[in-house]
């Protein structure tokens, strides 16, 4: 019976820290033009990702970019706010 009683709150404990690691982090980009005369740096999106904060900062850098397009050479970056 006592192991019973152990067996269950064990399992109590680990499923109350498995779900309370999960939480709401919001995920802010910006979009950085970069030219001959200057930058100029916006915000470009935001997300939000329920995870925990390991996962929600690598599925956040994963929006970084770079590249070119009409108005020059640009660099998103994104980050955990």
């Amino acid at each position: 019976m006592k192991k019973a009683i152990v067996l269950i709150g064990a399992s109590i404990v680990i499923s109350i820290s498995a779900s309370s690691c999960k939480k709401d982090y919001r995920c802010e980009c910006t979009k950085t033009y970069t030219s001959g005369t200057g930058s100029t740096t916006t915000n470009y999106s935001a997300f939000t990702y329920k995870d925990n904060l390991k996962r929600a900062t690598d599925r956040c850098k994963a929006n970084d970019d770079s590249g070119k397009d009409f108005f020059g050479n640009y660099s998103i970056n994104c980050e955990i706010k």
